[in-house]
């Protein structure tokens, strides 16, 4: 009688996680069809040894690409700087893989894609739409991936401008969504649930923590479409790649100082995301013909908070390559 009970039991334990993912993955889907209605690609989808890439292309001169961090899109730059931009450049703003809407390599798609797999997909798909020498700017991760462009990729980069760059090995461990989703049952389990049931009283806190202390702009989080975010291919993606970075920057970290192009850091000095003593600090010292400026009180995100600097940094490259 006991065993016949505990059979129950198990049944309806595995009845019951079954009609859940039924519902999380229902949820999920729908989430995704709503995103790609509300929030479209905004530019070509190119197809690059058969991983699909988004670009948002706008503004006429010089070739500047654009390369976003951990968790975003190309629409962190077309909230309002690619506005203040394409006057004076091409600006060429990218989705990296599994963010928005570009794929994933299909050969890293269990791994994470390295900051030189994707600098090799996107230096391509820059090629692709005529950009063969540009400006590579990169936020956050996406300062990785610029500096392994520049390292892999030396033709094809007139100049570098880093903000707030991961560039350099970091002491301790990620926090501890990244230790999570690295397990089988974050990857399975708790992955999908955020999907599928986050609040955004969440997202807000979140992206008011990356800001910090400067606030968030007004209008930001209806632009930049924190749904795109959640869908559990960026998920996915996302803690793939942010879970495998740190032995590639240790390899990276060895060959700065052979580069030769102009480079332009901008970091603040209260970015507790990606701090500045352990990265920038540290690069424009690895690299012989790098500039760096210091924004004093700013956060990690630089490109919003002191968007004059940036456009400044991104000058200066201009001039200092002779594309000015």
């Amino acid at each position: 009688m006991a065993r016949k009970g505990a059979l129950y039991v198990a049944l309806a334990l595995c009845l019951f996680v079954a009609i859940c993912g039924v519902i999380v993955t229902y949820k999920t889907n729908a989430l995704a069809q709503d995103v790609l209605e509300e929030f479209p690609p905004t530019g070509p989808i190119l197809q690059i040894d058969g991983t699909q890439v988004h670009a948002h292309v706008e503004g006429a001169g010089p070739d500047l690409v654009l390369l976003h961090g951990a968790s975003g899109n190309a629409r962190e730059f077309t909230f309002s700087l690619v506005g203040k931009l394409k006057d004076s450049f091409r600006v060429i703003a990218l989705d990296r893989p599994g963010h928005g809407y570009t794929g994933r390599i299909e050969s890293r798609a269990g791994l994470g894609e390295n900051p030189i797999e994707q600098a090799n997909l996107l230096s391509q798909a820059a090629r692709e739409l005529g950009a063969d020498n540009p400006i590579v700017l990169g936020q956050s991760f996406g300062g990785a991936v610029a500096l392994a462009w520049a390292l892999e990729h030396p033709d094809n980069i007139a100049a570098f401008v880093n903000v707030s760059g991961v560039s350099n090995p970091w002491p301790g461990k990620l926090d501890p969504w990244y230790r999570l989703t690295n397990t089988f049952l974050g990857r399975k389990l708790v992955i999908p649930l955020v999907s599928a049931f986050v609040p955004r009283s969440y997202i807000e806190n979140s992206v008011e923590g990356i800001f910090e202390p400067d606030p968030v702009p007004e209008g930001y989080l209806e632009h930049i479409g924190p749904a795109l975010s959640l869908r559990t291919i960026t998920l996915h993606s996302n803690t793939q790649q942010i879970n495998g970075l740190r032995p590639h920057i240790v390899n990276m970290a060895e060959r700065y100082n052979g580069l030769t192009i102009p480079v332009e850091i901008v970091h603040g000095n209260a970015d507790t995301t990606v701090p500045l003593p352990i990265h920038s600090i540290p690069l424009s010292q690895q690299i012989p013909d790098s500039n760096l400026v210091v924004l004093d009180g700013v956060g990690h995100m630089p490109h919003h908070a002191r968007e004059d600097e940036v456009i400044a940094a991104i000058n200066r490259a201009a001039k200092r390559a002779g594309l000015r």
